[in-house]
């Protein structure tokens, strides 16, 4: 009898296409990072919109609350979205 697994995959901003828009789910990091990422309002529940990406991939530009900030891909990867 073979059983098959089931890979949950989460996804992330850092895996978001130009010009989709995704809510958070939930925010990683430690310590100062993750304070400094609920600071900048990547908080749950809000509404986040990839605008560009820079040419070599690093770093992103969302949109967020009414304003556009940069983002390293690295640290978007730690911000998870809803499905």
């Amino acid at each position: 009898m073979i059983m098959s697994e089931k890979k949950i995959i989460s996804r992330t901003l850092a895996d978001l296409p130009i010009g989709q828009e995704a809510v958070i789910k939930t925010v990683g990091g430690e310590g100062n990072l993750r304070c400094r990422f609920l600071d900048m309002g990547l908080i749950p529940r809000t509404k986040v919109k990839i605008m560009k990406v820079a040419p070599m991939g690093d770093p992103i530009q969302i949109h967020l609350r009414g304003y556009d900030m940069t983002i390293r891909k690295e640290d978007a990867a730690m911000i998870e979205l809803e499905d």
